[in-house]
């Protein structure tokens, strides 16, 4: 997690996609380990961080599957990439 002007950015993605390139019609993202970062966590620690964060950008079935069982994530809001599920999630602040 990056807190930045008072936000918590979480980038999460799938372990098996760091490092990878997707590319599909004009839609490309390379999933890269400066970014989502390289450490392995568990179910309950990425559920914690996506609790607290304020901005996130999730990549892959597993983690975009937990983003959308905690509500955070519209199924119907999501892309696909290469058959990747890629989503992203802003808190709004009032």
């Amino acid at each position: 997690m990056i807190h930045v002007n008072g936000e918590v950015l979480l980038s999460a993605a799938d372990t098996d996609l760091i490092g990878k390139e997707l590319r599909e019609n004009g839609l490309h993202i390379n999933v890269k380990r400066e970014f989502y970062g390289e450490a392995s966590v568990s179910r309950k620690t990425l559920e914690e961080a996506m609790k607290i964060c304020t901005i996130g950008n999730f990549v892959g079935e597993y983690t975009v599957g937990i983003g959308i069982e905690m509500g955070l994530i519209d199924p119907e809001n999501i892309i696909k990439i290469s058959d990747v599920p890629h989503a992203q999630y802003a808190k709004m602040r009032f």
